[in-house]
């Protein structure tokens, strides 16, 4: 049992330095052009830009690479990221990324009766609309995992934007463009006051 336990700790401790590394290896030149628009470590104060903070590597890799690739065609992609994201190579992306994850993340601040009907919906969904409890993907807290963004301790405005990129079509995802179009402008509104943190 013991020898269990210590390949499972020598395990964790091997990923947390391997993170490490990859992090610290990366040009701070790159970090410091994301905080001009993201913020000091990832905590965007401006709701245009969403928070990076405490975001899940493997989403943010893939989000960097559809930019960089011109996979992602909303707004905000074409405005502001498609130039920023064109410079970087694979490696660099999976730094940022992992330098932006291992940031303290900005927690939600939840309070009154629309960020309790918000609360509902995330940890039920809503059956008669066909919408499945949010947590399923995105975690018990809004978290996240793997690919499923941390969507917990975002701005509101940003967050309504988003869903209102899903639901036109802009933004493109099989389950998110379904899901955004199902739910009522109430309900995003609801949902943006149980995960926001303005």
């Amino acid at each position: 049992m013991k020898t269990v336990r210590f390949a499972a700790a020598a395990s964790m401790a091997l990923g947390l330095i391997s993170s490490l590394a990859c992090a610290q290896q990366l040009d701070p030149k790159f970090i410091a052009g994301c905080q001009k628009c993201h913020g000091q470590g990832g905590d965007s104060v401006s709701p245009m830009f969403p928070r990076l903070n405490g975001q899940q590597a493997e989403y943010m890799s893939a989000q960097l690479k559809n930019f960089r690739d011109h996979k992602r065609d909303d707004t905000h992609a074409r405005g502001y990221m498609w130039g920023n994201a064109r410079v970087l190579d694979d490696k660099t992306i999976a730094q940022i990324a992992q330098y932006f994850a291992q940031q303290k993340p900005t927690g939600a601040q939840t309070g009154g009766a629309l960020a309790a009907e918000g609360a509902q919906l995330y940890q039920s969904g809503d059956p008669s609309k066909g919408i499945n409890p949010c947590q399923q993907c995105h975690g018990k807290a809004g978290e996240g995992a793997g690919v499923m963004p941390r969507i917990a301790g975002q701005h509101s405005a940003y967050f309504r934007m988003v869903m209102g990129a899903f639901r036109s079509g802009q933004r493109k995802s099989d389950v998110m463009s379904v899901v955004a179009k199902n739910l009522s402008d109430r309900q995003i509104e609801a949902l943006s006051s149980y995960l926001s943190n303005d």
